[in-house]
């Protein structure tokens, strides 16, 4: 009865984690959606969102310590529980990407913008993507998965490096644009570190399943 009590506490937090995840994706979708429009006011939406997310992070890991100390989970719970902990520490911390990214928002104010931003919100896109795979890959355990969300990160580095590459030529051009185009590159860096969280939540799973911490190798553009 302990051990079936036991799973469904798992799948518990598991249901927790995944809401937290939505949580982290809608607040990324909707910075980029904001910097498109400069709309400040979802802009404070989205710092304001950061603490539910915060706070969701600080109960799953109060859950996670008391079935530590109420349920003597042995090694393989205990992989379960360490995972879970980890994860939502990524999750948290792409929240706060996405609030950076509404912070630049903000100071970007009603300016027009450097360029159209169409490799920005591909960025996004696929980070979300990424995210929403590997939490799936997380409760199905499915290590193939995760060791294939990764390469998509390859994809991301390359759009960030192509931003990075289009933002200075224009820097360099016109250097009435370098504070607003600098805002934009601190854009795509949030996007892309988010992606490379993403990468630790599957390594993550490579953890649940094998037992041990392995890298993940992925081809480097």
């Amino acid at each position: 009865m302990a051990r079936e009590s036991f799973q469904i506490h798992i799948k518990e937090l598991e249901q927790e984690l995944i809401n937290m995840g939505e949580m982290v994706a809608i607040a990324i979708n909707c910075s980029v959606e904001a910097l498109k429009s400069r709309n400040i006011s979802e802009a404070k939406k989205i710092i304001s969102g950061d603490l539910l997310i915060n706070k969701k992070r600080w109960e799953i890991e109060e859950t996670c310590i008391n079935l530590i100390a109420t349920q003597q989970p042995v090694a393989s719970d205990l992989r379960d529980i360490i995972a879970i902990l980890n994860i939502i520490t990524d999750l948290e911390r792409m929240g706060d990407h996405a609030e950076g990214i509404a912070k630049i928002v903000i100071m970007y104010g009603n300016k027009p913008l450097v360029k159209p931003l169409i490799d920005i919100p591909k960025m996004a896109e696929m980070a979300i993507e990424m995210l929403k795979r590997s939490l799936n890959a997380f409760i199905q355990r499915d290590e193939k998965s995760a060791v294939e969300i990764c390469k998509i990160d390859d994809n991301v580095d390359m759009l960030y490096e192509q931003v990075y590459r289009e933002l200075l030529t224009y820097m360099i051009e016109d250097p009435k644009t370098i504070t607003r185009a600098t805002y934009l590159l601190w854009v795509a860096h949030n996007l892309e570190r988010i992606a490379d969280r993403v990468t630790n939540i599957c390594e993550r799973i490579i953890f649940l399943v094998k037992g041990k911490m392995e890298k993940i190798n992925v081809s480097i553009y």
